[in-house]
């Protein structure tokens, strides 16, 4: 199999990178930090590129592009810090109108499968609460639509200092059932996709910390020489750079493993594949994060670098769409399933 991105794959992934890089430096993502984390302007010139429209079905200018395409862009969305609810928006395009081009800003609640939280009786999450133009919630019965301003201010409650500055955060206590507009089948689809997207985006910071870090130790200077010189920074930067790349092969091979289930590990199919795919990548993220961290020094820990940023989400992210307790779960049950024994299977050697 083939897991290298195709001339127009690479197009796509570039195009995104130019967008990105022109709108979110490093001055950018600190005033958002500082201020409203959601940019309306970008969400819309991330629409304008397709970013939204990337699994919606064909037809009135959607690509309905694989798994495969969505990954490198959610890859190089990683990379930047792009805010907002980037994996709820892009799985309910084609589902709710107006998602695909930017007009509609669509969040998502995973429920876990919890009597407590079934009941809506136990407090959630809720991402850019106040950027919502609809919240849906998932579980094991389907997809169910919510109106945010239906739930404002009785039920989400925000909270004062989130962990990541450019992702808010609502408490949600008592949630309506709300309206259901797609069944299990859906849910199970956009659980696993949600996976990947997620994955992906802890591939690209990854990445991006590997560049960030590596640059930083050529630059900074220390008894004459760049500390790159000096042989454990070689050695944490050698890590970095493993861990990342063994990261998105194995989020390149969950995204061809759901866009065609014929080529998913015979040993776990695709459940084995997501789940070892936000292992990897979650691993990958905040290791990588720490690491980059460590090797500014001092100023790593400062506001105006912004490394922290890359921190703050990957710890966001490591707990979107299952910790990294329950991929292992699921990992451990696919890998450990053994198929009945076909009658050549129990013969014995001659």
């Amino acid at each position: 199999m083939d897991f290298q991105p195709t001339e127009d794959q690479q197009a796509l992934q570039a195009a995104t990178r130019d967008l990105l890089d022109g709108r979110l430096g490093r001055d950018r993502l600190l005033a958002l930090a500082d201020g409203e984390a959601f940019d309306p302007a970008l969400w819309r010139d991330l629409a304008g590129i397709g970013v939204f429209s990337l699994r919606a079905p064909a037809g009135d200018g959607d690509a309905a592009l694989g798994m495969a395409e969505a990954a490198l862009v959610f890859e190089e969305l990683g990379r930047s810090l792009a805010p907002g609810p980037l994996v709820a928006t892009c799985l309910a395009a084609g589902a709710l109108p107006g998602a695909t081009t930017g007009e509609l800003v669509a969040g998502l609640i995973d429920l876990p499968a919890d009597p407590l939280i079934a009941e809506r009786a136990a407090p959630v999450l809720v991402e850019h609460a106040d950027a919502l133009d609809v919240l849906l919630t998932l579980d094991d019965t389907g997809v169910r639509r919510l109106d945010p301003e239906a739930l404002k201010p009785d039920v989400l409650t925000p909270v004062a200092e989130p962990l990541d500055p450019l992702t808010p955060l609502h408490h949600a206590v008592g949630l309506p059932r709300g309206d259901k507009i797609a069944g299990p089948e859906t849910a199970q689809r956009w659980r696993r996709e949600g996976t990947v997207l997620t994955a992906a985006l802890q591939a690209g910071i990854a990445l991006r910390t590997t560049d960030l870090a590596v640059a930083y130790a050529k630059e900074r200077e220390q008894f004459g020489r760049p500390i790159g010189s000096f042989q454990a920074v070689k050695h944490l930067c050698a890590d970095m750079f493993a861990r990342a790349e063994v990261a998105r092969v194995a989020v390149y091979a969950a995204a061809v493993a759901l866009d065609t289930p014929d080529t998913a590990p015979e040993n776990g199919g695709q459940p084995a594949a997501v789940a070892t795919a936000k292992l990897m990548a979650g691993q990958a993220a905040l290791a990588n994060t720490k690491t980059c961290v460590q090797v500014h020094g001092g100023m790593g820990f400062t506001w105006e670098t912004g490394v922290h940023l890359f921190l703050k989400r990957a710890l966001v992210l490591a707990a979107s769409f299952g910790t990294a307790s329950r991929h292992e779960e699921t990992l451990a049950a696919a890998l450990c399933f053994q198929p009945p024994a076909r009658p050549s299977d129990t013969r014995s050697e001659s």
